[in-house]
């Protein structure tokens, strides 16, 4: 999963920061903090260009995501390491809509892979169960589905109200995402892949995922795949998780089981995502949203957004520092160096400072 070819003379890597509202304007530089440690230690370049995308630039502009802002990121950036939208102010949450889904339609990343990783026994609810037994990804489709706003009211407000809400699949959406899900577990030498449907109950939309999967699982025979229906994957997920390598499912889906994973391995605090186009720029974001009942209090937890800088430096074709910064955030779980929410003390700037000396110290 490489990134355009880099730019000659320039920094190995151009990253565009939208840090967003709330505690993504806390969390986001103690990511740009530890992965600058990370790429000094290995002697790389990259250069970071901040946005002031959010609420404060809608309420005082009216500006959301700014014309031309799509272009000039496919052109100029290699990644974007987000922060998070939503703020109290905005009751409808529209500039969050036009930024967040703008740029993942826009820019077509049409992959969402939220990995599910238990850092510390002592985070999983399940009893009885360890790292060992919790690590798998979701890939879920990210530009199809119920989230493409198709639909409508009739009668609204009256007692004879009816909402429609189309559910979206197209022949190339659902195939690319099964077929990144094989190519995914066959680069990654991962034995499992399972596909996720409710094909007994939408006999049309999710018909073309059981036709497709079965087709494109023939090409990857050594790897062995099966499907389950959404609710038994629910079920499963929690009674054995150690049976699943990768998932793959539709948008509303692939966002539900991501989130119970999630909970398994420690809480949306530990979550993070990519917003992927193989070969383009994508966008790598923590999952815990903006949080506004904790911004401004300094304890806001940054090992969501800086796992998801671990992503985006794998996306980069930086392993070795992707996996520095996923190291340091296991030391700091097993030293209880964290902010309160994972049972610490620590607040937000202090959690981020342990993080970028230890991947500098490694």
């Amino acid at each position: 999963m490489s990134v355009k070819p880099l730019r000659e003379g320039g920094p190995a890597a151009r990253i565009a920061v939208i840090a967003g509202d709330g505690i993504g304007k806390e969390v986001t530089p103690e990511s740009v903090k530890a992965i600058r440690s990370a790429i000094t230690s290995a002697r790389r370049q990259m250069e970071f260009v901040e946005f002031d995308w959010g609420a404060d630039k809608f309420l005082h502009e009216g500006v959301s995501l700014p014309a031309g802002a799509v272009e000039m990121l496919t052109k100029e950036f290699d990644a974007i390491l987000f922060g998070a939208l939503g703020d109290p102010r905005i009751a409808s949450n529209q500039h969050a809509a036009d930024i967040l889904l703008g740029l993942r339609f826009k820019l077509d990343l049409f992959v969402n892979a939220r990995p599910v990783e238990l850092f510390h026994d002592r985070l999983t609810p399940l009893r009885d169960r360890s790292a060992k037994d919790i690590r798998f990804m979701v890939l879920r489709e990210n530009t199809e589905g119920l989230y493409v706003g198709v639909g409508g009211f009739f009668k609204k407000d009256t007692p004879d109200e009816i909402a429609v809400q189309e559910d979206v699949n197209s022949r190339k959406g659902v195939e690319r995402i099964i077929r990144h899900a094989f190519d995914y577990a066959r680069r990654n030498q991962l034995k499992r892949v399972c596909m996720s449907d409710k094909s007994n109950a939408m006999a049309f939309a999710h018909d073309l995922w059981q036709r497709v999967f079965k087709q494109v699982r023939q090409e990857y025979p050594e790897i062995e795949s099966r499907h389950l229906y959404i609710d038994t994957l629910a079920m499963e997920v929690v009674r054995d998780p150690r049976q699943f390598d990768v998932i793959v499912t539709c948008n509303l889906f692939g966002d539900i089981i991501s989130d119970l994973g999630a909970q398994l391995a420690g809480g949306l605090g530990l979550a993070p995502s990519g917003n992927i186009h193989p070969g383009r720029t994508s966008l790598f974001e923590p999952v815990h949203g903006s949080a506004p009942n904790l911004a401004g209090k300094g304890i806001a937890n940054p090992l969501g957004s800086i796992l998801a800088s671990g992503m985006m430096l794998d996306f980069l074709g930086w392993k070795s520092e992707g996996d520095a910064l996923r190291n340091a955030v296991r030391s700091a779980l097993q030293e209880n160096f964290v902010t309160p929410d994972l049972g610490g003390d620590k607040g937000t700037v202090e959690v981020g400072d342990w993080i970028a000396k230890r991947v500098a110290d490694r």
